[in-house]
């Protein structure tokens, strides 16, 4: 990473600005409340300005960040790759924004995808003006590398990585829980299922939990911070 490369990225103001923008809309994106995908997107950029300025750090999350933007060789940066189809992102991007603004860190946002969405593994370089970013932060599981959303990367004030957040915190297991919440129920149709997981998908996102996991993924920034800088 190189301050010309991050410096191309929008901030969080410029964000929300182009999510509801006709570039951004005209996007194939995602909805996951119908597990399909959706061309034009949804305008989320009124529930994303929502739900930063509802968006609170406890005392002690303020208080760490600003402790270890303060120490040597500490967070001065954050690069995040999202998608505002990605309730992942809805959820973290907010938080992401406030634990940047409580630290005096430098936030910077890049898309995964062009017009069309990448659906798995991971773009061919130079296909797109992001590409090398999707692909150097690239999630991994089970030996398989593939594109995802969000990842937020920690960085120094000279661009050293600190810590690589992806996706969602551990203590959330997303793929058990959607697919409990996917799973066909007795004497149900397909179209059944598919409209019943969609409206529990959807109340999950709106419950208090989505909220927990936001919090559950700032400690969990924290803490590897933390601990980064005081086991160097």
């Amino acid at each position: 990473m190189t301050p010309e490369r991050f410096a191309k990225g929008m901030t969080f103001d410029d964000y929300l600005k182009f999510i509801g923008s006709p570039e951004n809309l005209r996007r194939e994106g995602f909805d996951i409340r119908r597990f399909s995908l959706a061309k034009p997107r949804v305008d989320w950029s009124g529930y994303l300005r929502e739900r930063h300025a509802k968006a609170r750090l406890s005392d002690e999350q303020a208080a760490a960040i600003k402790w270890l933007a303060t120490q040597p060789g500490g967070p001065a940066k954050v690069l995040v790759i999202a998608e505002d189809w990605s309730s992942d992102c809805r959820r973290d991007l907010p938080y992401l924004a406030r634990l940047a603004e409580a630290g005096g860190l430098e936030l910077r946002i890049f898309n995964r995808d062009t017009e069309t969405m990448l659906r798995q593994g991971l773009p061919e370089p130079g296909s797109h003006p992001n590409a090398d970013l999707v692909l150097e932060y690239a999630n991994e599981k089970n030996g398989q590398k593939f594109a995802t959303v969000p990842v937020a990367v920690f960085f120094t004030r000279d661009f050293a990585e600190l810590y690589r957040y992806v996706e969602y915190p551990t203590i959330y297991h997303k793929d058990r829980v959607l697919g409990a919440l996917r799973k066909a129920r007795p004497g149900e149709t397909d179209e059944q299922t598919k409209g019943r997981g969609g409206r529990e998908i959807a109340t999950l996102l709106e419950s208090p939990f989505f909220d927990v996991w936001a919090h559950a993924g700032v400690a969990e920034i924290m803490s590897a911070l933390h601990e980064r800088l005081v086991t160097a």
